[in-house]
């Protein structure tokens, strides 16, 4: 029996999960696939490294060899390298990917390496002799990559293979909307393509629904999945443009009332098949993003993601315990009595918060931020949800930072420190 098409709409204040519940949807759209040997292990460590990653792992690999110091050559003959090279497909060129990656990632002070344009983070250094070498510095910042070299030295000679080694097979596509976000990357565009002669040219390229629904259509046994972070950050109607009815469950193809199109720039005849579900997330929040007309409405079944505070443990600071859950209800009560039901926060503004510090910190830089946005800034409205103790009404001469001259208020960064000011937020609301 063929399974109905979802279209789906995760909507909600921020921080409740919603981009969350995609990536839980987008597991269900894959499948792990067995390790058939060594090069599938292999292809799956690289499959997803930039080529510093791959020349780290270089490093790190030869290091345990009990050898620092390399010469390009060694490094572009290393198995690694070389299967990068072949997923990649490159057959030009390869010393100046080594080359140019290294020099990259130098010192902007190497004696050795005289180039412009140097990343910020250094990893790599040469001596006079023209040897290569992991700088010291950067081996705390490889400690990820240097799990994944053991996992994998230890995965070929056993039975074990960490999750991430496993090769995997995903039926979905991920994308964030943003305001220039348009037909062309979702359904189809013109590209400029450079020739390995210098020539330019343009060609009719796919985008990730289209590609999306054309690998789905080659295999109606399975279902894909379509995943929009922050739907209307674009505007829907273009972005969609002529699939905007194709899209509805009725009209998908092999349906009794399916409907095809002709696409806009290649004028291919295309319809939507029935194995592909679309799922979207929407800040219902943020009223400066691009509302979504009803016609686009009607096509999905929303989903209201609320604030779950249940989730949210408890912080102990000298010997006073804060109760998170208790201080999310109140400050949301706060909120929508003084501002509006959609300007709560979710629970992922407290969650994995286990000290004074952090919540401190969180108070800080998310979630007092957050709703001085909402309230545009307005300090007795925020003083009415936060208080006396965290908000204080000055003169806007005396405030610090330019936000709060432009407002009139000022946050006690004594309080921040202090339990008994969360406290006082929750306690004097019950």
């Amino acid at each position: 029996m063929r399974e109905p098409v979802k279209n789906i709409i995760y909507t909600g204040v921020a921080g409740t999960g919603k981009t969350y519940q995609l990536q839980q949807i987008a597991k269900q759209y894959t499948e792990i696939l067995p390790v058939a040997n060594a090069d599938d292990l292999l292809k799956a460590l690289l499959e997803a490294l930039s080529w510093r990653e791959v020349i780290c792992l270089v490093f790190l690999d030869e290091r345990k060899k009990g050898k620092s110091l390399l010469k390009v050559a060694e490094i572009t003959n290393n198995l690694f390298f070389v299967t990068k090279l072949k997923i990649n497909q490159r057959e030009k060129a390869i010393a100046n990917t080594a080359w140019s990656t290294l020099q990259q990632f130098s010192p902007a002070d190497s004696k050795n390496v005289l180039v412009k344009n140097k990343s910020s983070q250094s990893y790599f250094d040469k001596d006079d002799s023209s040897n290569w070498f992991l700088l010291a510095d950067s081996l705390p910042l490889l400690a990820d990559l240097q799990n994944k070299l053991d996992d994998y030295q230890a995965a070929i000679h056993s039975q074990f293979q960490p999750n991430y080694l496993q090769p995997k097979l995903e039926r979905f596509s991920f994308v964030s909307f943003h305001q220039a976000y348009g037909y062309e990357e979702f359904v189809e565009g013109i590209r400029p393509h450079i020739a390995d002669n210098g020539q330019m040219s343009y060609r009719i390229e796919s985008g990730a629904f289209l590609r999306l629904c054309q690998q789905a259509k080659h295999d109606p046994s399975h279902r894909y999945a379509m995943l929009i972070d922050e739907i209307n950050r674009a505007n829907v109607a273009r972005v969609f443009g002529e699939l905007m009815s194709l899209i509805e469950p009725t009209k998908r193809a092999g349906q009794t009332d399916s409907l095809s199109v002709n696409l806009a720039y290649s004028r291919q005849p295309f319809s939507v098949p029935s194995n592909v579900d679309i799922y979207a997330t929407m800040n219902s929040q943020d009223h400066s993003l691009s509302p979504l007309d009803m016609a686009f409405r009607r096509r999905f079944e929303f989903i209201e993601c609320r604030p779950q505070p249940q989730l949210l443990g408890k912080v102990m600071a000298n010997g006073i315990e804060i109760d998170l859950a208790k201080l999310l209800t109140a400050l949301n009560e706060r909120i929508s009595q003084n501002l509006a039901k959609d300007s709560q926060l979710g629970h992922s503004f407290l969650w994995g918060i286990d000290s004074l510090q952090a919540l401190s910190a969180a108070f800080s830089q998310s979630i007092i931020p957050q709703v001085a946005q909402a309230c545009q800034h307005h300090g007795q409205i925020l003083q009415a949800i936060f208080g006396q103790t965290f908000i204080r009404l000055i003169d806007n001469k005396k405030a610090t930072g330019f936000m709060a001259q432009q407002a009139g208020f000022d946050i006690n960064t004594q309080a921040l420190d202090d339990p008994n000011s969360y406290l006082a937020i929750y306690q004097s609301a019950s």
